[in-house]
């Protein structure tokens, strides 16, 4: 039976805060995939609240990747793989940052003060990487360390949504393929959703290479295939709309995850590097 961590208390000392900072669903190391979701959640602890805004502000894009979480609960379903998502919004931190990168906590976030941000200071924002980053980062690490054990280095996948409007201009992408340097599962899946007649964004409505980020830091630096997701959010909104999005990414991404060249490990140059490409937002 494929059992969820999102209930289990931390057993890294952090059993005090209440419910795990990350979510892990289980699965066989030998399907050579992990998958990952960064903005799965729009919660906060209890002690943080609201960060000083609205609860209705933590339905927006700001808080979490309306869709995602569904979408990645169902591809490790259908793809019999095991998958990591957080469980806290990143309003709270960033998992999707640098350690080091400004925006790690979003002191402002697309035109909303976050006032339970605005004044951290490098103590509070090293408590919350302690408590919400480093378990994230460690069950990745772990994830793929037990595929290395057993002789099945991950690809991996992270899974994203977007915005349909940004600054009042209506992006046309149903879904966007992030990449870097590395194109191996990235350029045949935007072949085969653009044979489906889907408007595809290649490095689209964001670029893929970012220093530090969720793949940079966890796929690059150890030369393992992967991709980044993003489908717009008004596609997914409703859980049955995600999963038939899931249902359909499966389909395509099976044959290419289970191609050859997708189980090497190759190091790529990488174009990230801060202050280099598209923003995210």
């Amino acid at each position: 039976m494929r059992k969820s961590s999102a209930d289990a208390k931390e057993e890294n000392g952090a059993a005090e805060y209440g419910p795990s900072p990350v979510e892990i669903i289980a699965g066989p190391s030998s399907s050579r995939l992990l998958i990952l979701c960064d903005h799965a959640s729009n919660s906060g602890p209890a002690d943080l609240g609201t960060l000083g805004l609205p609860p209705s502000e933590f339905e927006r894009h700001i808080a979490y990747d309306i869709g995602a979480a569904v979408m990645t609960r169902r591809l490790a379903e259908r793809l019999n793989a095991p998958a990591i998502l957080t469980t806290f919004s990143r309003l709270v931190i960033d998992p999707n940052r640098g350690r080091d990168d400004p925006t790690l906590v979003m002191r402002l976030s697309n035109g909303s003060i976050v006032p339970g941000n605005r004044y951290i200071d490098d103590a509070g924002i090293e408590a919350r990487i302690a408590r919400f980053y480093a378990p994230y980062d460690q069950a990745i690490q772990q994830a793929i360390a037990a595929g290395e054990a057993c002789g099945y280095p991950p690809a991996i996948l992270a899974i994203h949504s977007f915005t349909p409007v940004w600054r009042n201009w209506k992006r046309p992408w149903q879904v966007g393929i992030l990449w870097d340097a590395d194109d191996r599962i990235a350029a045949p899946l935007i072949d085969a959703l653009l044979a489906q007649g889907l408007t595809v964004g290649d490095n689209e409505p964001y670029d893929g290479a970012l220093e530090g980020d969720t793949i940079n830091r966890h796929a690059t630096c150890r030369g393992l295939a992967n991709a980044l997701i993003e489908v717009r959010q008004d596609l997914i909104t409703q859980d049955r709309d995600a999963e038939v999005w899931a249902d359909r990414l499966s389909e395509i991404l099976r044959p290419i995850l289970n191609a050859q060249t997708c189980r090497q490990i190759r190091h790529y140059s990488t174009r990230a590097a801060r202050g280099q490409g598209k923003a995210l937002k």
